[in-house]
């Protein structure tokens, strides 16, 4: 099946902030329109109208409730079936049950993309809620395994349909710089991606190599105290708060890197970690959710526990002394990476959307 000429309404979120699923949104709706279909985009972090809406709890959820159905309702009017980008949470009962419902009353099928890598605690809470909007969805697809597995013991059946990276952007540099050791965190400043780990690991790495260095690019409610903890733990000089970098930044960062850390302790399929083997970096990754479905322990990167900097830090000083597996690391990851290709990864995409729209009963009158 080609795109060309389909009309996909996509929900999701969207830069800024430039977060995985907002990424990874954006990013569907360029390549979409590269391959000549349409897209009807509904936002789901659309700005508050009026600003000053955003500072009210209860008022900002109707302000942004309120447009998002009327978008909603259009976008299916146009469209021959919604592609729906959830996670778990409020996000869920707030975006993506909606717009499935609001599809199903307009007649147009639902691909609903489900990414997160807290989904098994969220479907504990909510499988009974989820399965209700998920049995008017034509099709669930998953980017791991992971969340296949885990949907599938709550009797939903997914289908796996990978994460893209984009090759041209993230790409190794041409020569790496020798006596260095700059280590780089690309995940939102929250306790959940436990960036502390990595300053902790930071300081246990300079031990050994008092020029080691860390660059953190992202933003989130920890910044103050993250910073606070740098300086207590006397890596201030040692460490770049880089903020939120746009892709193209990211990956210049990533070309300058010598190792990237994903220090978080839960997980689906971060993007932090294929950006990172797509750009020719060894990864240095906490063991959990949907990693070890991405990656294998010293065959593509090296897995440590959760909530362990020292066996972080010896990950990396191990990939410091030993240029053969650091090199080993380096050319698995940049072959595994092919998978996440926009080039392997269309023709199953386009595979759901030809059993999607090959399904569907004759919609109702718009």
């Amino acid at each position: 099946m080609s795109f060309s000429g389909l009309s996909v309404g996509l929900v999701g979120p969207l830069p800024p902030p430039a977060g995985g699923m907002a990424n990874q949104t954006r990013q569907l709706a360029e390549l979409l329109r590269a391959a000549q279909a349409s897209v009807w985009m509904v936002q789901t972090n659309a700005p508050y109208r009026p600003q000053w809406a955003g500072r009210i709890p209860v008022l900002r959820a109707a302000f942004r409730l309120l447009p998002f159905l009327w978008q909603l309702w259009r976008a299916a009017g146009r469209s021959d079936l919604f592609h729906v980008m959830a996670n778990s949470g409020w996000s869920w009962h707030l975006f993506a049950a909606p717009a499935i419902w609001v599809a199903r009353l307009r007649g147009v099928p639902v691909v609903v993309s489900y990414r997160g890598g807290e989904a098994g605690e969220f479907l504990q809470r909510s499988q009974s809620v989820v399965r209700a909007s998920m049995q008017r969805a034509a099709r669930l697809i998953v980017p791991s395994g992971f969340l296949e597995q885990i949907f599938g013991r709550h009797g939903m059946p997914a289908l796996v349909v990978p994460n893209i990276v984009d090759l041209r952007r993230f790409r190794p540099a041409e020569a790496p710089v020798p006596g260095r050791l700059h280590l780089v965190v690309a995940r939102n400043l929250e306790a959940l991606y436990d960036n502390e780990s990595a300053l902790r690991a930071l300081q246990i790495v300079r031990r050994s190599h008092p020029q080691a260095t860390l660059t953190i690019a992202g933003t989130g409610p920890q910044a103050e105290y993250l910073k606070s903890l740098a300086q207590e733990l006397q890596l201030t000089g040692a460490v770049h708060f880089a903020g939120r970098l746009d892709p193209d930044a990211m990956a210049e960062l990533y070309r300058g890197a010598d190792v990237a850390l994903n220090p978080s302790l839960a997980d689906n399929m971060p993007n932090s970690v294929l950006e990172g083997l797509a750009s020719g970096v060894p990864v240095v990754s906490t063991d959990v959710g949907g990693v070890p479905f991405m990656v294998r322990h010293e065959v593509h990167a090296l897995l440590v526990p959760p909530r362990s900097p020292q066996e972080m830090a010896a990950a990396v000083l191990r990939l410091s002394e030993d240029p053969a597996l650091k090199q080993r690391l380096v050319i698995a990851g940049l072959a595994e990476v092919q998978r996440y290709t926009w080039d392997a990864v269309a023709p199953l995409l386009a595979s759901v959307y030809r059993s999607v729209l090959g399904a569907q009963s004759p919609a109702p009158a718009r």
